[in-house]
Order: structure tokens, then C-alpha cells, then sequence
């Protein structure tokens, strides 16, 4: 099945013999925001297997993981961007480098460009790719720099409990926000579009959310993967005009390129207010 858009919410851990690796959600979308396949899987080779089986001739491929890490200690540029960049919205990427244990990013992006993936780091490299192609991407930098969604003071809580309130108030906040977000997701009209509705499991993102945990994880974990995809699609149809490269800017501190020659970047889309300096 071709598809135009591939967003992976890439569990980072790689398991144990004892113990499966969590979860990742995955989304297909079409041009038109349609949802054509979505679900979940566990491990780096299930994942592949399921992106593999979705390629077209340039399908762009939007993983929130860290793909490409150089640095030996510390944190990536691209990631310290992010706080620099998105802190006022309480917006932070976890530290990334070679003595981390969670490296299931690095893993999928061997896999892929075993597949003939490209990995693309700029907007001009995603534009004019000739074959399908992956990048990095990070939902919450969604949600707070697209200003049609409305997180115009703060990122939505839908995730991780807040634990400044007792656990039974923050389960109920948690699912409200999560509630809050899809119902914005789906009423909010948006370009390129995202048809939530259009597949079963996205659709079911609109039932009320529980409080059990393991079951909120599992449908955060998809939703974030319609996020990815959906990144994906909005890169492509608004390129630097909306969307700023972390990491990428050479008149800035960047990281060292990989082996492959591959810069260590996070495709993030961005209001003005959210830019650095350019160069």
C-alpha cells in the first residue's frame, strides 16, 4: 500500500529478553488527510516491517525518536533548542547521546536505510528527495507551534501526570486534556487536513478517555503517531514558512554529523515568536 505520510511514535527502549519492548503507534495518512492505516507494534523489526509495507515512490516518514545522535555526552543541540525555543510553552525534549540506553531511534534508522530510505535535515533535502525519506519530529513543538490549534499559553497535559496533585485528580485532568486535544484535532480546520474520522482506531480517539494508565498510554501512543504524519504533511505543504529545522542552523553551535554525513536535526513547525536566529 503506497502511502504519502508515515508518522512513528517510537517507543525509545529496546526490551529485554524478558520483557517486549512498549508499544509505538502507527499512522498512514494520504495527501488529503485521510487515515488509511493505523495501529500499533512492538520492536524496531515490527515497525520496519509495517514501514516498509507502506512505501511509495516519496513517502515522508516523521518518527519521534532521536535518529541521528553524535554527541558522546549531554544533550543534542536540536533538543536544547527545543527548551530554548518552546520553554515558555513548558516545552522540553529529553536528553539524547551516545551512552543512552534508549536507542531504539538510532536502530530504526539503520533499519530503514538498509531499505533505501533517505533521511532528510533541511527543506530544500525533503523537497527535492526522489525517493521515500525520514526525518525527526516532536508532537508537542506541533501542538503549540501550529497557532490554529489554540495552545497559545501552554502544551496540553495528555500525557504524563501531573504530580503536584493527587494521582486520582491528575488521571481525571489528564484524560481531560486528552479529550480537550482530540476534540480540537477533529473540529479545527486545518491545512493540510487531518480526518481523525476517517479510519476506525483514530476515530475511536474520540471516545471519553479512561483513567486506567496502561489503556491511556496505548491511545496517546496513537494519536501522537496521526501527529507525526500529520507533521509530516504539514512540512510539506508549508516548508520554511512555517516549520523551523532545530539544529540545523550553521551560524549556530550544531552537532557533529554522523558517519553518513547525516546533521542531528528536529523538523519542528513554529510561530514567529517560536523562531531563533536565522541564518
Amino acid at each position: 500500500m503506497d502511502t504519502a505520510y508515515l508518522g512513528i511514535d517510537l517507543a525509545w527502549g529496546l526490551g529485554s529478553p524478558t520483557r517486549a519492548p512498549n508499544e509505538t503507534g502507527l499512522v498512514a495518512m494520504d495527501h488529503d488527510g485521510t487515515i488509511t492505516d493505523a495501529g500499533w507494534a512492538r520492536g524496531v523489526a515490527e515497525v520496519t516491517d509495517w514501514i516498509v509495507g507502506h512505501l511509495g515512490p516519496r513517502t515522508l516518514v516523521a518518527v519521534d525518536a532521536s535518529l541521528v545522535v553524535t554527541n558522546p555526552t549531554g544533550i543534542r543541540e536540536a533538543e536544547r533548542q527545543v527548551g530554548q525555543r518552546y520553554g515558555r510553552w513548558k516545552v522540553a525534549a529529553n536528553p539524547t547521546n551516545l551512552a543512552s540506553a534508549a536507542s531504539a531511534g538510532a536502530r530504526l534508522l539503520d533499519a530503514l536505510t538498509e531499505h533505501g530510505l533517505g533521511y532528510v535535515s533541511s527543506t530544500e533535502a525533503m523537497r527535492e528527495r526522489t525517493g521515500p525519506a525520514m526525518f525527526e519530529c516532536y508532537p508537542y513543538t506541533t501542538l503549540v507551534g501550529v497557532e490554529e490549534l489554540g495552545y497559545d499559553v501552554e502544551r496540553p497535559r495528555y500525557k504524563r501526570l501531573d504530580l503536584k496533585i493527587p494521582a486520582a485528580e491528575a488521571r481525571a485532568r489528564r484524560a481531560e486534556a486528552f479529550d480537550e486535544l482530540v476534540r480540537r484535532l477533529r473540529g479545527t480546520p486545518l491545512d493540510p487536513p487531518m480526518l481523525l474520522d476517517s479510519h476506525p482506531l483514530t476515530r475511536a480517539l474520540a471516545d471519553p478517555s479512561v483513567l486506567h494508565g496502561p489503556t491511556h498510554k496505548h491511545r496517546e501512543d496513537l494519536l501522537d503517531g496521526a501527529l507525526c504524519a500529520w507533521t509530516a504533511a504539514f512540512w510539506e505543504r508549508h516548508g520554511d514558512g512555517r516549520v523551523q529545522i532545530l539544529g540545523g542552523d550553521r551560524d549556530l553551535q550544531t552537532d557533529t554529523l554522523d558517519e553518513a554525513g547525516r546533521r542531528p536535526v528536529i523538523v519542528a513547525p513554529a510561530r514567529p515568536s517560536q523562531r531563533g536566529p536565522r541564518g
